[in-house]
């Protein structure tokens, strides 16, 4: 007797899941799956220069200098470190500014939306070896051979976030680098093509003032506090730090390179006790 081959329920039921995935990648937006695969890209590409900064400090026994910015790409001096004279070059006695050196490291010199990644370094983070500072309160005896700072070293750079009431929290302080993609709208960003600095070297329009994203968009080597948060919508009557009004437009992706991260690698690779 003859029987014919049908499907079974499992097979019926993987076929219907399929189907569904299927119906529910073709339901989202173009432009939405664009920006989410953005998003990730950039975040590979963060996670790749991290991974690298950390390195040159283990090979070096100092975090990379930013470069500078306003250098357009393939001129000389682009994507290189500016370091000079033990310091990095211009920074102050806190904070060094530019955007990631990319040549200097091997990384993407841009984030999925074609704009350079911002960097702001530590000062005592950056200097050299035979510098010796190692910043307040901080005198290690002896003073490290093989690094520019010491266990006791301490960043000089704060990442906060909000919260629904718009209430400041920090999930990063004392740390020695930061890095921040300004996102799709890139606001504050600088692009390949360089700029003329005066009296703004931003290529892209900044953020409003007074905004998260303008704080992330400072071009100084005084700035010291950055904000990581949820992403929201550009929104009338929108501010930043007063509850009960809509959050302003933000969508920079901030990483950073928080001191115990730094420390423990330095101790692995030999460069610190």
């Amino acid at each position: 007797m003859n029987h014919s081959n049908g499907f079974t329920l499992a097979e019926l039921a993987v076929a219907l899941v399929i189907i569904g995935l299927l119906l529910a990648g073709a339901l989202i937006p173009l432009s939405t799956q664009i920006d989410v695969r953005n998003t990730a890209d950039t975040q590979r590409s963060m996670d790749q220069i991290k991974e690298a900064i950390i390195g040159f400090a283990q090979a070096n026994g100092r975090l990379p200098c930013p470069a500078d910015g306003t250098i357009a790409a393939g001129s000389a001096g682009a994507g290189t470190e500016q370091y000079a004279a033990n310091i990095c070059t211009g920074a102050s006695a806190t904070t060094a500014f530019g955007v990631v050196p990319w040549a200097t490291l091997g990384v993407p010199e841009t984030d999925a939306w074609g704009r350079r990644f911002s960097y702001f370094v530590s000062s005592v983070h950056a200097d050299a070896i035979t510098a010796a500072t190692y910043g307040v309160g901080c005198a290690p005896t002896p003073t490290p051979a093989q690094s520019s700072f010491a266990l006791c070293s301490l960043g000089t750079l704060t990442v906060n976030t909000r919260d629904d009431t718009h209430a400041l929290t920090a999930i990063g302080s004392v740390i020695p680098a930061v890095i921040i993609s300004h996102g799709k709208n890139g606001y504050g960003a600088l692009t390949p093509a360089g700029c003329t600095p005066s009296p703004s070297c931003a290529t892209i329009a900044p953020p409003a003032a007074g905004t998260d994203e303008a704080a992330n968009a400072t071009h100084a080597n005084t700035a010291t506090v950055f904000y990581g948060r949820a992403p929201t919508s550009s929104a009338s009557g929108c501010n930043d730090t007063t509850s009960g009004v809509p959050f302003c437009e933000f969508d920079d992706i901030v990483f950073m390179i928080s001191t115990p991260t730094l420390v423990a690698r330095m101790v692995s690779a030999g460069r610190l006790p």
